[in-house]
């Protein structure tokens, strides 16, 4: 069964950084695609950012909103996703969900990132 857990959200002023993590166990087989999703409240969820076509090299995803500032990573040593977030704005507030396609979607129970001085 697979399990995933995000951490490292929090209070941070806007220009600030954040790096999230999610801790993925259980079993990969037939992974398509991994990301970071978010929802801020009275919205819908959206896609932050995406790896894509994992089995033959990958590529990278991001929103509009996000690009140039937020990266996301994996380590498969570790069995853990990342997103590194930067220049952080008022906008970005939100909580964040890691995510895992393998012919179904898998998330996490989300961690909250407030962005506000």
């Amino acid at each position: 069964q697979v399990q995933l857990v995000e951490s490292g959200g929090g209070l941070v002023q806007p220009g600030g950084s954040l790096r999230l993590s999610c801790a993925i166990s259980g079993s990969l087989f037939g992974l398509n695609a991994m990301g970071w999703y978010r929802q801020a409240p009275g919205k819908e969820r959206e896609l932050v950012a995406q790896i894509l076509n994992l089995n033959i090299g990958s590529t990278k995803n991001y929103a509009d909103s996000v690009k140039g500032r937020f990266t996301i990573s994996r380590d498969t040593g570790k069995s853990t996703m990342y997103l590194q977030m930067n220049s952080l704005k008022p906008d970005d507030t939100a909580v964040y969900y890691c995510n895992l396609l393998m012919g179904m979607n898998y998330w996490g129970k989300g961690t909250p990132v407030t962005v506000s001085s």
